[in-house]
């Protein structure tokens, strides 16, 4: 059955019911609660992650030869947590110079420390390392179903999210679709249309005059994209049905290799770089190595910590867990990426 959407507008796309179920007045990411009430990223799983940040501002900085001022933006920043920790990891003679920025749509959180300029949108210019964690898994995308006569059609969503078929896709979602995610004629088949991610990406990338953007989000790549798609909610900490009605957060896997293609049209220099997070993180110096037993007769105190750090670094980099995490690395005027 098929159907488009009414005058009422009670059926319509998931990108537009999930734009105004996550960032509308009274919105998922706008409640006080923030992101972490509801879900557990790399940033509140441990302070180490933070530090392999601050480590990668640190050597964004080498290879821009230590300008007088260092941009650090956070995109999607939630409540400030990676910002704070970053800023805090950093070499006192780094801090001095970092500007740093939080971009998010919510308020700005009463506690936040005063060196950093909240805010809902870019700076005009950066120099140094953007970094979006879980930012562009919700940037809200249309999904496409293969209809009975293998045709890939919108699928429209009601507020209980109801579903059913609308149009068929065409236009630049179909070009999008033929390029990144072809669909097979097989009816049910789904994918998400990701070219509102791959412009909010080439957007974001543009404000770098100099340095490195750094996306991070679970991920597929073409030859591998999930036959059924990746679209899901997350309610107070658990999997849920996507339902845009505010209750919760919607969001679907990202064709990094998409992003990457986007970016590098709006950039120059290096090629960009898709490393899972448990790649990167190890070259950051996170590697969730063991502490030598002998420690635990020298120092037992060190012993305990340094056991505790090993623990969450194997978390960060887990297989079956955030190690698999995609992190698309994407240098403007550098001649490598410096990790």
């Amino acid at each position: 059955m098929t159907k488009e959407p009414g005058a009422e507008n009670e059926w319509r796309g998931w990108r537009a019911a999930t734009e105004e179920a996550l960032y509308g007045p009274g919105g998922f990411y706008r409640r006080p609660e923030g992101p972490a009430g509801h879900f557990r990223t790399s940033v509140h799983a441990s302070p180490l992650f933070a530090a392999a940040v601050a480590r990668l501002l640190c050597r964004v900085d080498e290879a821009l030869g230590r300008p007088e001022r260092l941009d650090f933006a956070d995109l999607g920043a939630g409540r400030g947590e990676l910002v704070t920790g970053v800023l805090a990891a950093l070499p006192a003679d780094v801090a001095a110079r970092t500007r740093a920025y939080a971009v998010e749509l919510a308020d700005r959180p009463a506690d936040l420390d005063e060196r950093i300029d909240w805010r809902d949108e870019l700076p005009e210019s950066l120099t140094g390392l953007l970094f979006a964690n879980e930012w562009l898994d919700n940037v809200p995308v249309d999904v496409a179903e293969t209809d009975p006569a293998g045709v890939p059609r919108h699928v429209l969503v009601a507020p209980d999210g109801t579903e059913q078929l609308g149009h068929p896709v065409d236009g630049p979602a179909a070009d999008w679709l033929a390029r990144w995610w072809p669909l097979p004629a097989e009816p049910g088949a789904r994918a998400e249309i990701g070219l509102p991610r791959d412009l909010a990406w080439a957007a974001a990338v543009r404000r770098i005059e100099r340095g490195l953007a750094v996306a991070v989000d679970y991920t597929h790549t073409l030859g591998a994209r999930p036959p059924f798609g990746t679209l899901t909610g997350f309610r107070e900490g658990r999997e849920a049905a996507p339902v845009p009605d505010g209750s919760c957060d919607i969001t679907a896997h990202v064709a990094l290799d998409a992003c990457a293609a986007a970016g590098a049209e709006a950039s120059t220099g290096a090629a960009p770089r898709l490393l899972t997070q448990r790649e990167a993180l190890r070259a950051l110096d996170v590697t969730g190595a063991r502490p030598p037993l002998t420690l635990a007769t020298a120092d037992p105190v060190g012993y305990v910590r340094a056991l505790a750090r090993a623990g969450e670094a194997a978390e960060l980099t887990a297989t079956g867990g955030l190690g698999d995490f995609g992190w698309l690395l994407q240098p403007v005027g550098l001649d490598a990426t410096p990790v």
